[in-house]
Protein backbone atom coordinates (compact mmCIF):
# COMPACT_ATOMS: atom_id res chain seq x y z
CA UNK A 1 0.00 0.00 0.00
CA UNK A 2 1.78 3.31 -1.19
CA UNK A 3 -0.68 5.48 0.67
CA UNK A 4 -1.34 5.57 4.76
CA UNK A 5 -3.45 7.42 6.62
CA UNK A 6 -1.70 7.64 9.56
CA UNK A 7 -3.99 9.01 13.03
CA UNK A 8 -1.56 9.08 15.80
CA UNK A 9 -2.08 12.63 16.16
CA UNK A 10 -5.49 12.57 16.70
CA UNK A 11 -5.71 10.58 19.87
CA UNK A 12 -6.36 13.27 21.85
CA UNK A 13 -9.01 15.02 20.05
CA UNK A 14 -11.01 11.99 18.42
CA UNK A 15 -12.03 8.84 20.71
CA UNK A 16 -13.50 5.75 19.70
CA UNK A 17 -16.79 6.66 20.69
CA UNK A 18 -16.35 9.91 18.17
CA UNK A 19 -16.05 7.54 15.15
CA UNK A 20 -18.74 4.83 16.14
CA UNK A 21 -20.88 7.73 16.73
CA UNK A 22 -20.47 8.48 12.38
CA UNK A 23 -19.67 4.72 11.72
CA UNK A 24 -23.44 4.38 10.02
CA UNK A 25 -23.20 7.67 8.33
CA UNK A 26 -19.89 7.36 6.83
CA UNK A 27 -21.73 4.02 5.23
CA UNK A 28 -24.41 5.53 3.95
CA UNK A 29 -22.79 8.61 2.32
CA UNK A 30 -20.61 5.81 0.56
CA UNK A 31 -24.03 4.06 -0.57
CA UNK A 32 -25.25 7.18 -1.80
CA UNK A 33 -22.40 7.31 -4.06
CA UNK A 34 -22.75 4.15 -5.72
CA UNK A 35 -26.55 4.92 -5.89
CA UNK A 36 -26.47 8.06 -7.32
CA UNK A 37 -23.81 6.82 -10.06
CA UNK A 38 -26.36 4.19 -10.83
CA UNK A 39 -29.57 6.69 -11.27
CA UNK A 40 -29.62 8.20 -14.71
CA UNK A 41 -29.70 11.78 -13.17
CA UNK A 42 -26.44 10.62 -10.77
CA UNK A 43 -24.64 9.00 -13.24
CA UNK A 44 -23.78 12.53 -15.45
CA UNK A 45 -21.43 13.58 -12.14
CA UNK A 46 -19.99 9.89 -11.20
CA UNK A 47 -18.13 8.60 -13.85
CA UNK A 48 -14.75 9.59 -12.59
CA UNK A 49 -15.35 6.37 -9.95
CA UNK A 50 -14.45 3.64 -12.29
CA UNK A 51 -12.57 6.02 -15.19
CA UNK A 52 -9.28 4.54 -14.28
CA UNK A 53 -10.65 0.95 -16.09
CA UNK A 54 -13.30 2.12 -17.85
CA UNK A 55 -11.33 4.65 -19.93
CA UNK A 56 -11.40 5.29 -23.46
CA UNK A 57 -8.22 2.65 -24.74
CA UNK A 58 -8.77 3.91 -28.04
CA UNK A 59 -7.91 7.93 -27.19
CA UNK A 60 -5.63 7.16 -24.43
CA UNK A 61 -3.57 5.48 -27.33
CA UNK A 62 -3.72 9.14 -29.49
CA UNK A 63 -2.79 11.27 -26.44
CA UNK A 64 0.61 9.48 -25.98
CA UNK A 65 0.86 10.21 -30.12
CA UNK A 66 0.04 13.77 -29.82
CA UNK A 67 2.21 13.89 -26.76
CA UNK A 68 4.81 12.30 -28.96
CA UNK A 69 4.34 14.99 -31.61
CA UNK A 70 4.40 18.16 -29.55
CA UNK A 71 7.78 16.75 -27.97
CA UNK A 72 9.22 16.40 -31.32
CA UNK A 73 7.95 19.62 -32.83
CA UNK A 74 7.57 21.67 -30.32
CA UNK A 75 9.63 23.94 -28.08
CA UNK A 76 6.81 25.16 -25.82
CA UNK A 77 2.97 23.51 -25.59
CA UNK A 78 0.59 26.09 -24.44
CA UNK A 79 -2.12 24.67 -22.42
CA UNK A 80 -5.42 27.36 -22.24
CA UNK A 81 -8.07 25.91 -19.41
CA UNK A 82 -9.46 27.21 -16.38
CA UNK A 83 -10.25 25.79 -12.95
CA UNK A 84 -10.05 21.57 -13.57
CA UNK A 85 -8.83 22.18 -16.70
CA UNK A 86 -5.31 23.29 -16.12
CA UNK A 87 -5.32 22.81 -11.98
CA UNK A 88 -4.54 18.89 -12.03
CA UNK A 89 -2.43 18.51 -15.24
CA UNK A 90 -0.44 21.10 -13.71
CA UNK A 91 -0.09 19.81 -10.35
CA UNK A 92 0.89 16.30 -11.74
CA UNK A 93 3.89 17.56 -14.04
CA UNK A 94 5.46 19.45 -10.77
CA UNK A 95 4.67 16.76 -8.34
CA UNK A 96 6.30 14.35 -11.01
CA UNK A 97 9.04 16.10 -12.32
CA UNK A 98 9.29 19.39 -10.59
CA UNK A 99 7.80 22.68 -9.39
CA UNK A 100 10.79 24.20 -11.50
CA UNK A 101 10.12 22.49 -14.91
CA UNK A 102 10.01 24.88 -16.98
CA UNK A 103 13.81 25.37 -15.60
CA UNK A 104 15.23 21.96 -15.89
CA UNK A 105 13.54 20.31 -18.19
CA UNK A 106 16.08 19.13 -21.00
CA UNK A 107 14.25 16.79 -23.03
CA UNK A 108 10.39 18.14 -23.82
CA UNK A 109 8.83 21.48 -24.16
CA UNK A 110 8.38 24.04 -21.71
CA UNK A 111 4.36 23.82 -20.59
CA UNK A 112 2.76 27.15 -19.82
CA UNK A 113 -0.76 27.39 -18.44
CA UNK A 114 -2.31 30.21 -19.03
CA UNK A 115 -6.50 31.23 -19.86
CA UNK A 116 -6.89 30.75 -16.07
CA UNK A 117 -6.73 34.55 -15.20
CA UNK A 118 -7.44 37.74 -17.69
CA UNK A 119 -3.87 39.84 -16.56
CA UNK A 120 -2.35 41.20 -19.56
CA UNK A 121 1.09 41.10 -18.14
CA UNK A 122 0.78 36.91 -18.13
CA UNK A 123 -0.56 36.44 -21.22
CA UNK A 124 1.62 39.23 -22.84
CA UNK A 125 4.82 37.39 -21.54
CA UNK A 126 3.72 33.69 -23.20
CA UNK A 127 2.66 35.25 -26.37
CA UNK A 128 6.59 37.40 -26.21
CA UNK A 129 8.34 33.80 -25.54
CA UNK A 130 6.00 31.58 -28.13
CA UNK A 131 6.58 34.45 -31.20
CA UNK A 132 10.67 32.61 -30.86
CA UNK A 133 10.11 29.24 -31.00
CA UNK A 134 7.82 26.71 -32.46
CA UNK A 135 5.37 25.70 -29.89
CA UNK A 136 1.71 23.90 -29.80
CA UNK A 137 -1.44 24.83 -28.05
CA UNK A 138 -4.03 22.43 -26.27
CA UNK A 139 -7.29 24.07 -25.63
CA UNK A 140 -9.54 22.85 -22.92
CA UNK A 141 -13.04 23.62 -22.51
CA UNK A 142 -16.37 21.99 -22.35
CA UNK A 143 -18.29 24.81 -24.05
CA UNK A 144 -15.51 27.18 -25.44
CA UNK A 145 -16.99 30.54 -24.36
CA UNK A 146 -16.03 30.37 -20.74
CA UNK A 147 -14.30 34.42 -20.77
CA UNK A 148 -10.78 33.36 -19.26
CA UNK A 149 -9.91 30.51 -21.50
CA UNK A 150 -12.02 32.19 -24.89
CA UNK A 151 -10.14 35.29 -24.84
CA UNK A 152 -6.41 33.29 -24.26
CA UNK A 153 -7.36 30.96 -27.17
CA UNK A 154 -8.44 33.68 -29.82
CA UNK A 155 -5.02 35.56 -28.92
CA UNK A 156 -2.62 32.66 -29.41
CA UNK A 157 -4.92 30.70 -32.35
CA UNK A 158 -4.14 34.01 -34.09
CA UNK A 159 -0.14 34.16 -33.01
CA UNK A 160 -0.12 30.11 -34.47
CA UNK A 161 -2.29 31.41 -37.75
CA UNK A 162 0.09 34.07 -38.57
CA UNK A 163 3.50 31.98 -37.84
CA UNK A 164 2.83 28.90 -39.68
CA UNK A 165 -0.47 30.18 -41.69
CA UNK A 166 -3.86 28.52 -41.10
CA UNK A 167 -3.57 25.02 -42.67
CA UNK A 168 -0.16 24.10 -40.70
CA UNK A 169 -1.20 26.22 -37.19
CA UNK A 170 -4.13 23.46 -37.53
CA UNK A 171 -2.09 21.17 -36.82
CA UNK A 172 -0.55 22.44 -34.00
CA UNK A 173 -4.31 22.97 -32.04
CA UNK A 174 -5.21 20.01 -29.98
CA UNK A 175 -8.88 20.27 -28.59
CA UNK A 176 -10.38 19.19 -25.11
CA UNK A 177 -14.14 19.26 -25.35
CA UNK A 178 -17.64 18.20 -25.58
CA UNK A 179 -17.88 14.79 -27.46
CA UNK A 180 -21.29 16.69 -29.34
CA UNK A 181 -21.60 19.76 -28.78
CA UNK A 182 -20.27 23.19 -28.07
CA UNK A 183 -18.83 26.24 -29.60
CA UNK A 184 -15.56 24.83 -29.27
CA UNK A 185 -15.98 21.27 -30.63
CA UNK A 186 -18.11 22.93 -33.66
CA UNK A 187 -14.82 25.09 -34.02
CA UNK A 188 -12.59 21.89 -33.68
CA UNK A 189 -14.78 20.41 -36.63
CA UNK A 190 -14.51 22.77 -39.08
CA UNK A 191 -10.83 23.74 -38.84
CA UNK A 192 -9.80 19.98 -38.80
CA UNK A 193 -8.06 20.53 -35.12
CA UNK A 194 -7.15 17.47 -33.13
CA UNK A 195 -9.73 16.16 -30.84
CA UNK A 196 -10.27 14.85 -27.61
CA UNK A 197 -13.31 14.50 -25.23
CA UNK A 198 -14.31 15.74 -21.54
CA UNK A 199 -16.21 13.56 -20.58
CA UNK A 200 -19.94 13.96 -19.78
CA UNK A 201 -19.56 11.56 -16.86
CA UNK A 202 -17.05 13.69 -15.04
CA UNK A 203 -16.97 16.78 -13.80
CA UNK A 204 -14.36 19.40 -14.17
CA UNK A 205 -12.35 19.13 -11.09
CA UNK A 206 -12.40 15.86 -11.05
CA UNK A 207 -11.17 15.51 -14.98
CA UNK A 208 -7.48 15.23 -14.46
CA UNK A 209 -7.57 11.45 -15.06
CA UNK A 210 -9.24 12.14 -18.15
CA UNK A 211 -7.80 13.97 -21.95
CA UNK A 212 -7.97 16.93 -19.74
CA UNK A 213 -5.23 16.29 -17.63
CA UNK A 214 -3.32 13.70 -19.42
CA UNK A 215 -2.52 15.25 -22.52
CA UNK A 216 -0.19 17.74 -20.90
CA UNK A 217 1.05 15.80 -18.19
CA UNK A 218 2.19 12.84 -21.25
CA UNK A 219 3.66 15.81 -22.83
CA UNK A 220 5.46 16.51 -20.20
CA UNK A 221 7.41 13.01 -20.05
CA UNK A 222 5.06 11.47 -17.21
CA UNK A 223 4.44 7.78 -17.71
CA UNK A 224 0.38 8.34 -18.05
CA UNK A 225 -0.03 4.40 -17.89
CA UNK A 226 1.76 4.41 -14.30
CA UNK A 227 -0.40 6.85 -13.43
CA UNK A 228 -3.83 5.29 -14.32
CA UNK A 229 -2.55 2.11 -12.89
CA UNK A 230 -2.01 3.75 -9.44
CA UNK A 231 -5.66 4.96 -9.59
CA UNK A 232 -7.06 2.07 -10.76
CA UNK A 233 -5.05 -0.01 -7.65
CA UNK A 234 -7.18 2.55 -5.92
CA UNK A 235 -10.04 2.56 -7.23
CA UNK A 236 -10.42 -1.60 -6.35
CA UNK A 237 -8.51 -0.71 -2.89
CA UNK A 238 -10.86 1.85 -1.39
CA UNK A 239 -14.41 0.17 -2.72
CA UNK A 240 -15.77 -0.93 0.58
CA UNK A 241 -17.63 2.10 2.41
CA UNK A 242 -16.33 0.74 6.34
CA UNK A 243 -14.15 3.66 7.85
CA UNK A 244 -12.21 1.28 10.22
CA UNK A 245 -11.25 -0.87 6.28
CA UNK A 246 -10.98 1.88 3.85
CA UNK A 247 -8.33 5.07 4.41
CA UNK A 248 -10.87 7.13 1.94
CA UNK A 249 -13.95 6.89 4.39
CA UNK A 250 -11.63 7.22 7.01
CA UNK A 251 -10.56 10.63 6.38
CA UNK A 252 -14.50 11.83 5.35
CA UNK A 253 -15.10 11.07 8.74
CA UNK A 254 -11.97 11.92 11.25
CA UNK A 255 -12.98 16.21 8.54
CA UNK A 256 -16.13 16.08 9.58
CA UNK A 257 -15.94 15.16 13.10
CA UNK A 258 -13.24 17.80 13.61
CA UNK A 259 -15.83 19.86 11.61
CA UNK A 260 -18.12 19.41 13.85
CA UNK A 261 -15.70 20.23 16.54
CA UNK A 262 -15.30 23.81 15.55
CA UNK A 263 -12.66 23.26 13.00
CA UNK A 264 -14.24 25.34 10.26
CA UNK A 265 -10.05 25.04 8.03
CA UNK A 266 -8.40 22.34 7.16
CA UNK A 267 -4.54 23.40 5.85
CA UNK A 268 -2.95 20.90 3.73
CA UNK A 269 0.80 21.32 3.59
CA UNK A 270 3.78 19.45 2.63
CA UNK A 271 7.45 19.71 3.19
CA UNK A 272 8.17 19.47 -0.31
CA UNK A 273 7.95 22.15 -2.55
CA UNK A 274 6.90 20.21 -5.65
CA UNK A 275 3.60 19.74 -3.83
CA UNK A 276 2.76 23.57 -4.39
CA UNK A 277 -0.10 22.93 -7.09
CA UNK A 278 -1.18 19.84 -5.63
CA UNK A 279 -2.13 22.19 -2.42
CA UNK A 280 -3.99 24.48 -5.31
CA UNK A 281 -6.02 21.27 -6.98
CA UNK A 282 -6.67 20.36 -3.71
CA UNK A 283 -7.88 23.33 -2.54
CA UNK A 284 -10.70 23.21 -5.88
CA UNK A 285 -11.56 20.08 -5.38
CA UNK A 286 -12.91 20.35 -1.89
CA UNK A 287 -13.71 24.21 -1.85
CA UNK A 288 -16.26 23.65 -4.73
CA UNK A 289 -17.02 20.59 -3.73
CA UNK A 290 -18.03 21.50 0.02
CA UNK A 291 -18.54 24.96 0.16
CA UNK A 292 -22.19 25.32 0.03
CA UNK A 293 -25.61 26.28 1.38
CA UNK A 294 -23.94 27.64 4.22
CA UNK A 295 -21.53 25.10 5.12
CA UNK A 296 -17.81 23.56 4.43
CA UNK A 297 -14.55 23.12 5.36
CA UNK A 298 -12.48 26.25 3.91
CA UNK A 299 -9.37 24.34 2.65
CA UNK A 300 -6.11 26.46 2.93
CA UNK A 301 -2.69 24.99 2.28
CA UNK A 302 0.91 25.68 3.19
CA UNK A 303 4.32 24.90 2.02
CA UNK A 304 6.56 23.60 5.31
CA UNK A 305 9.03 24.91 6.64
CA UNK A 306 8.80 27.91 4.18
CA UNK A 307 5.61 29.07 5.56
CA UNK A 308 6.61 28.34 9.27
CA UNK A 309 8.36 31.52 9.24
CA UNK A 310 5.07 33.41 8.16
CA UNK A 311 2.07 31.43 8.98
CA UNK A 312 3.72 29.55 12.27
CA UNK A 313 3.01 32.07 14.44
CA UNK A 314 -0.83 31.63 13.49
CA UNK A 315 -0.92 27.63 13.31
CA UNK A 316 0.88 26.95 16.92
CA UNK A 317 -0.87 29.70 18.99
CA UNK A 318 -3.98 31.59 16.35
CA UNK A 319 -7.64 30.73 17.10
CA UNK A 320 -8.22 27.07 17.16
CA UNK A 321 -10.46 26.92 14.30
CA UNK A 322 -8.36 25.05 11.83
CA UNK A 323 -6.33 21.31 11.57
CA UNK A 324 -3.84 19.97 9.59
CA UNK A 325 -3.25 17.41 6.88
CA UNK A 326 0.48 16.58 6.21
CA UNK A 327 1.49 14.39 2.96
CA UNK A 328 4.85 13.04 4.39
CA UNK A 329 6.80 11.33 1.59
CA UNK A 330 9.05 7.87 2.60
CA UNK A 331 10.96 8.37 -0.15
CA UNK A 332 12.27 12.05 -1.76
CA UNK A 333 13.34 12.01 -5.47
CA UNK A 334 16.96 12.63 -4.47
CA UNK A 335 18.93 13.88 -2.06
CA UNK A 336 22.44 15.86 -0.93
CA UNK A 337 24.92 15.47 2.11
CA UNK A 338 26.22 17.88 4.40
CA UNK A 339 29.87 18.21 4.31
CA UNK A 340 32.15 19.48 7.29
CA UNK A 341 33.42 23.18 6.87
CA UNK A 342 36.74 24.43 7.96
CA UNK A 343 35.62 27.93 9.47
CA UNK A 344 32.02 26.64 10.50
CA UNK A 345 30.88 29.87 11.24
CA UNK A 346 27.29 28.75 10.95
CA UNK A 347 27.79 26.61 13.19
CA UNK A 348 26.74 23.60 11.60
CA UNK A 349 29.46 21.27 11.77
CA UNK A 350 27.37 18.72 13.62
CA UNK A 351 25.22 17.87 10.65
CA UNK A 352 28.35 16.76 8.63
CA UNK A 353 27.48 13.67 7.84
CA UNK A 354 23.60 14.01 7.68
CA UNK A 355 21.35 14.46 4.97
CA UNK A 356 18.93 17.49 3.54
CA UNK A 357 15.90 14.99 3.63
CA UNK A 358 17.21 14.07 6.83
CA UNK A 359 16.76 17.48 7.95
CA UNK A 360 13.80 17.88 6.40
CA UNK A 361 12.35 14.94 7.79
CA UNK A 362 13.35 16.05 11.70
CA UNK A 363 12.06 19.48 10.48
CA UNK A 364 8.53 17.48 9.67
CA UNK A 365 8.48 15.64 12.67
CA UNK A 366 9.05 18.45 15.13
CA UNK A 367 6.42 20.66 13.42
CA UNK A 368 3.70 18.23 13.88
CA UNK A 369 4.40 17.49 17.71
CA UNK A 370 4.76 21.23 17.97
CA UNK A 371 1.14 21.57 16.38
CA UNK A 372 -0.41 18.72 17.89
CA UNK A 373 0.92 19.60 21.62
CA UNK A 374 -0.38 23.33 20.43
CA UNK A 375 -3.76 21.61 20.25
CA UNK A 376 -4.15 21.69 16.31
CA UNK A 377 -4.91 18.30 15.11
CA UNK A 378 -2.58 16.56 12.75
CA UNK A 379 -3.49 13.97 9.94
CA UNK A 380 -0.84 12.36 8.06
CA UNK A 381 -0.65 11.10 4.65
CA UNK A 382 1.77 8.97 3.88
CA UNK A 383 3.03 8.81 0.10
CA UNK A 384 5.65 6.69 -0.88
CA UNK A 385 7.51 8.40 -3.40
CA UNK A 386 6.36 11.40 -5.73
CA UNK A 387 6.31 9.34 -9.15
CA UNK A 388 3.11 8.76 -11.68
CA UNK A 389 2.11 5.34 -10.10
CA UNK A 390 2.10 7.05 -6.49
CA UNK A 391 0.02 10.57 -7.56
CA UNK A 392 -2.72 8.53 -9.50
CA UNK A 393 -3.36 6.39 -6.41
CA UNK A 394 -3.12 9.82 -4.42
CA UNK A 395 -5.64 11.64 -6.84
CA UNK A 396 -8.27 8.97 -6.83
CA UNK A 397 -7.94 9.06 -2.76
CA UNK A 398 -8.53 12.52 -2.54
CA UNK A 399 -11.55 12.36 -5.03
CA UNK A 400 -13.21 9.82 -3.34
CA UNK A 401 -12.83 11.41 0.49
CA UNK A 402 -14.06 14.21 -0.96
CA UNK A 403 -17.71 12.32 -2.21
CA UNK A 404 -17.83 10.66 0.04
CA UNK A 405 -17.24 13.80 2.95
CA UNK A 406 -19.26 16.10 1.15
CA UNK A 407 -22.30 13.44 1.16
CA UNK A 408 -21.33 13.35 4.96
CA UNK A 409 -21.82 17.07 5.71
CA UNK A 410 -25.27 17.34 3.59
CA UNK A 411 -24.29 18.85 0.33
CA UNK A 412 -23.96 18.14 -3.30
CA UNK A 413 -20.29 17.65 -3.86
CA UNK A 414 -21.01 17.82 -7.69
CA UNK A 415 -22.08 20.66 -8.37
CA UNK A 416 -20.92 24.76 -8.16
CA UNK A 417 -23.89 27.17 -8.46
CA UNK A 418 -22.39 29.67 -6.41
CA UNK A 419 -19.64 30.00 -9.09
CA UNK A 420 -22.32 31.08 -11.86
CA UNK A 421 -22.70 34.56 -9.10
CA UNK A 422 -19.20 36.40 -10.43
CA UNK A 423 -19.82 35.43 -14.13
CA UNK A 424 -22.82 37.32 -14.64
CA UNK A 425 -21.50 40.48 -13.08
CA UNK A 426 -18.28 40.09 -15.23
CA UNK A 427 -20.90 39.75 -18.23
CA UNK A 428 -22.88 42.74 -17.40
CA UNK A 429 -20.02 45.17 -16.44
CA UNK A 430 -18.30 43.97 -19.75
CA UNK A 431 -20.88 44.69 -21.48
CA UNK A 432 -22.16 41.22 -23.27
CA UNK A 433 -25.23 41.31 -25.01
CA UNK A 434 -28.17 40.68 -22.95
CA UNK A 435 -27.32 42.15 -19.62
CA UNK A 436 -27.65 45.71 -20.31
CA UNK A 437 -30.12 46.39 -17.32
CA UNK A 438 -27.98 44.58 -14.95
CA UNK A 439 -24.88 45.95 -16.31
CA UNK A 440 -26.93 50.08 -15.45
CA UNK A 441 -27.57 48.45 -11.85
CA UNK A 442 -24.58 47.04 -11.03
CA UNK A 443 -22.47 50.23 -12.64
CA UNK A 444 -24.64 52.30 -10.46
CA UNK A 445 -23.97 50.24 -7.50
CA UNK A 446 -20.42 50.62 -8.32
CA UNK A 447 -20.02 54.71 -8.25
CA UNK A 448 -22.20 54.84 -4.66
Amino acid sequence: MSIKLNCRYLEKFLSEADYQSIADEVTAAHSQLYENKASAAGNAYHGWLTLPEDYDKEEFARIKKAARKIRSDSKALVVIGIGGSYLGARAAIEFVKSKNYNLVEENGPKIFFTGNSISPTEISEILNYCRSCDFSVNVISKSGTTTEPAIAFRLFKKLLEEKYGKAEAAKRIYVTTDRVKGTLKALADSEGYEEFVVPDGVGGRYSVLTAVGLLPIAAAGVDIDALMNGAADAMRRYEKGDLYTNDCCRYAAIRNLLYRKGKKVEMMVSFEPDYTLMNEWFKQLFGESEGKDGKGIFPASAIYSTDLHSMGQYVQEGERILFETVVDFRHPKCDIGIEADDVNADGLNFLAGKTLSFVNKKAYQGTVLAHCDGDVPVIILEVDRPDAYNLGELFYFLEKTCAVSGYILGVNPFNQPGVESYKKNMFALIGKPGYEEMKQDLEKRIEE
